[in-house]
């Protein structure tokens, strides 16, 4: 995840911005760069690697403005080189930028007729051109920026610096948070009040749509229709050791609204966003010549690969095992040597996992993991890592960690079909496309949250909930039951929709709920099926789906209808409901939703 820091100041801030950005070294970087505002004049320094290569530079080249913004970036749009680096700028404005812009290859076109030279390969600089653009025509600097805005798709947070204006600083989210701290005639931009916390403990949280307007003695805030509001001052308790909160009530509700922005960056990490290519680094398995891949893993973990055994096998046509870890490393699989043995794990701690790895290593077996620690030892003994880029998560019940790894999977499988041959090259392209869009789709769901909450009220009442799904879907009813499981302590069970009748329908009456994850794919017709047979026999059903039409046609549903997207891409959406139920459900319940009891966040032991 990029950082973003901004300072209007009393002294020189360059200093101060280095210095915010090593707190949020956490989150990943491959290059840094601040940029100064100082007598109307903008000033630049930017570098490629760690923050001390920074440092030195800003010795040799020193930035003596009182406002400025700083940042460190997971390169996206452009390789990580020095001229990619953050803050993007011409002579009238700098910008840091953190997320995606989907729309940015048509406004570069665009900008590019009119006369803009572009200097890097990124995505952020259509901002800087769409800006100064508007400044040129005469607009004022927060006209300017209201006027690009509403050209951006996608998810994103920026802060801004002009040219001419020593006391002036913007910023806006759109999926991708960002804080505001409020000093003595100082104010602050941060990605997280922990880069913050040297300087204020007064932090507020933008809201979704949100854009701020700030000098040194004055904070505007507008929503996303521009309409003037005020969001609430907290007093963070960020410290050097402690990822915040935020405006958020707990670690897990924070990791969900984060998920736009870390699958932003796993994509980037992924896929060259130039061309719409899947590019894994680093990742030296031949998948035209692979038998089979044989996957292990434990918890949400194993959902996320059970999600990738469909993949693999319908778009790469690759035969794929799976099991969860602490029954495969006891029962002496048999293994093909040359075959591919895939790991799961978030901390890449995890002991069932650690252990079938290392039985499949005797096997002769290709190992590679997707985990979202790379010094772990799951990753230290593979073959191939495969990095999630979640950040920290502190919540035991996995939220972002678990669409991080199946945005990998998602990448992998791709991979995996064009190189047998089963996926063309426009077929990747437009598979690529439909991953682009989940960070602003979940915007979008996030954006609806209280439907959630509303209903979670009714489910807290109930002693068993069962969750159906097929296909892909069936994976993400497992995910949807273990998390009210785990954070509600409400038993619930997931099903094969279409094993209902082979049992389960015989605990469907009235008191139990059905939740019935459903998107209008080819097997949308059976799942709708099933669902009358939970209705003739008075169950409630809570049906997720994105066919408000269909919905509509059961008066006995609560309906959450989320944006169409493709079929290969609807685990990755219809993830996020299923964790908002849980997670609305466990809070009105009372329960200790980041800490549930008898759970750890990650398993070392047997």
């Amino acid at each position: 995840m990029c950082g973003i820091v901004g300072i209007l100041g009393t002294q020189p801030v360059a200093g101060n911005l280095v210095d915010a950005l090593k707190r949020l070294e956490y989150r990943g970087y491959d290059s840094a760069g601040v940029s100064t505002v100082e007598n109307g004049v903008l000033g630049r320094c930017r570098a490629r690697g760690k923050l001390r290569n920074l440092q030195s530079r800003l010795e040799e080249m020193p930035l003596k403005g009182h406002a400025g913004i700083g940042h460190t970036r997971w390169a996206t749009h452009g390789a990580p080189t020095e001229t990619n680096a953050h803050p993007h700028m011409t002579d009238k404005v700098a910008v840091v930028h953190n997320g995606i812009i989907e729309n940015f290859k048509s406004l570069r076109e665009r900008l590019e007729k009119a006369g803009a030279h572009f200097e890097t390969e990124t995505d952020t600089e259509v901002i800087v051109h769409l800006i100064s653009q508007a400044l040129e025509a005469g607009a004022a600097p927060e006209t300017a920026v209201q006027s690009a805005l509403k050209e951006l798709e996608g998810a994103f947070a920026i802060a801004i610096i002009f040219g001419g204006h020593d006391d002036l600083m913007i910023g806006a989210r759109r999926g991708s948070p960002l804080a505001i701290g409020y000093g003595d005639r100082e104010m602050y931009l941060g990605s997280d009040a922990i880069a913050l916390a040297p300087f204020t403990d007064r932090v507020c949280y933008l809201e979704d749509g949100d854009c701020v307007t700030l000098t040194r003695t004055s904070v505007a805030i507008k929503d996303e229709n521009g309409h003037p509001v005020d969001r609430k001052i907290s007093q963070s308790q960020a410290s050097a050791m402690l990822v915040d909160k935020g405006n958020h009530r707990h670690f897990m509700a924070k990791e969900i609204h984060e998920q736009p922005e870390v699958i932003s960056h796993t994509l980037a990490h992924y896929v060259d966003l130039s061309r719409n290519r899947v590019e894994i680094p680093d990742f030296n398995i031949d998948f035209a010549t692979l038998p089979r891949i044989t996957i292990s893993a434990c918890g949400t973990a194993y959902y996320a690969g059970l999600v990738a055994k469909y993949w693999f096998e319908r778009y790469a046509r690759l035969p794929v095992e799976i099991d969860v870890a602490s029954e495969m490393r006891y029962r002496e699989a048999p293994m093909q040597p040359g075959g591919l043995a895939l790991f799961i794990s978030q901390s890449g701690e995890t002991a069932d996992t650690l252990a079938t790895l290392r039985y499949c290593r005797e096997q002769k077996q290709h190992i590679a993991s997707v985990v979202n620690v790379r010094e772990s030892t799951i990753a230290r003994e593979s073959d191939a890592i495969l990095p999630t880029l979640a950040g920290p998560e502190i919540g035991v019940a996995s939220t972002k960690a678990f669409t991080c790894q199946l945005t990998v999977l998602a990448c992998l499988a791709i991979r995996a079909g064009c190189e047998r041959g089963h996926i063309s090259s426009d077929q990747e392209m437009e598979l690529v496309g439909q991953l682009l869009e989940i960070p602003r789709h979940i915007s979008r769901i996030l954006h609806d949250e209280k439907l959630f909450e509303k209903i979670a009220h009714d489910l807290a009442h109930s002693r068993d909930v069962l969750y159906l799904g097929r296909g892909s879907s069936y994976p993400i009813a497992l995910e949807g039951a273990l998390k009210l499981k785990e954070i509600s302590y409400i038993h619930a069970e997931g099903y094969a929709a279409g094993e209902l009748k082979h049992g389960p329908i015989a605990l469907i009456d009235e008191d139990v709920p059905v939740v019935v994850v459903a998107p209008r794919d080819e097997l949308f017709d059976k799942t709708v099926s099933n669902m009358e047979e939970v209705a003739a026999r008075g169950g409630q059903i809570l049906l997720i789906t994105d066919d408000g039409e269909a919905a509509d046609s059961f008066s006995t549903a609560s309906n959450f209808i989320l944006p169409k997207a493709h079929s290969f891409t609807n685990p990755l959406l219809f993830a996020v409901p299923v964790q908002l139920l849980a997670y609305h459900t466990a809070v009105f319940m009372g329960t200790d939703v980041d800490q549930p009891r008898n759970l750890a966040k990650s398993v070392t032991v047997e």
